[in-house]
């Protein structure tokens, strides 16, 4: 058994059996660090932490400039939180949703039964990976992924399936956390956790925007998140059961420059 392997076999259970959704590092459905507008001076409710993880999802689809007759792919779907709001907040004509986990996907179609009742045939949900996505060339008008590529082990066969499927004029967006061009050096591995252990791949940013542009994207854009994520996410775990874990050192590597949360946006050309 190879490394990466071991690494999936980690992330099928970490998704499957022991259902990271259900820790108290997330709220509301979502599993994602936030993006924070305002971080509260005070303790940190649960209806903020479930609305910084809602707002890092609109932040990503915006970039899409959904329309009504728009259908969209979702990568790494989750347990259908984010997929609830941007059926409901974002109109597209169709939404599909990817995951590799079959128990994400249970409890996706349980946690989607009212927006699914009251769009029907708006949204569906489908196993499969990123590295092979299991529908026709051009058939999806936008396409995002919200904290899921760090799992990829094969980000290049992403990026060209991305570049499959989209439309010519269609738009890519995601956001998750990569090591900055820039990093003064890489990340202690023993730092973090799920870094040592190959359940997240740390890649310079700049690799995966080549990717995308080897791939046939144009208009690749990367913008750090990095103010509005690390801090609020950190003020968040100091809250929980978690707050003396290894949890706490994302925000030690994004301060010394090894890690940062990114949004990146590309286009295909027509």
């Amino acid at each position: 058994m190879t490394q990466d392997d071991d690494a999936q076999r980690l992330r099928d259970a970490m998704y499957g059996e022991i259902n990271l959704g259900a820790f108290s590092l997330f709220s509301g459905g979502f599993i994602n660090y936030g993006y924070w507008n305002v971080i509260p001076n005070g303790p940190i409710s649960a209806a903020e932490r479930t609305e910084s993880q809602a707002e890092l999802y609109r932040r990503v689809v915006a970039q899409l400039n959904v329309g009504d007759s728009d259908h969209l792919l979702e990568l790494g779907s989750g347990i259908g939180a984010g997929a609830a709001l941007v059926a409901e907040h974002f109109g597209p004509r169709k939404l599909s949703c990817l995951d590799r986990s079959p128990e994400q996907l249970e409890r996706a179609e349980a946690n989607t039964v009212e927006v699914r009742r009251r769009y029907p045939d708006r949204v569906e949900f489908r196993q499969g990976s990123m590295t092979d996505i299991p529908w026709p060339a051009e058939t999806f008008n936008g396409v995002y992924s919200v904290e899921a590529l760090q799992h990829v082990d094969d980000l290049d066969a992403t990026a060209r399936e991305v570049s499959r499927v989209l439309v010519p004029g269609g738009r890519f967006s995601t956001a998750t956390f990569f090591e900055p061009d820039e990093a003064p050096s890489s990340v202690e591995p023993e730092l973090l956790e799920t870094v040592d252990s190959g359940v997240d791949v740390l890649r310079p940013v700049g690799e995966f925007a080549a990717a995308l542009q080897n791939a046939g994207l144009d208009e690749v854009s990367v913008t750090s998140l990095g103010d509005h994520v690390w801090v609020g996410m950190d003020r968040w775990i100091a809250q929980t059961e978690y707050a003396d874990s290894w949890g706490r050192n994302w925000l030690r590597a994004w301060h010394s420059g090894w890690v940062d949360y990114f949004l990146i946006t590309a286009h295909k050309p027509t």
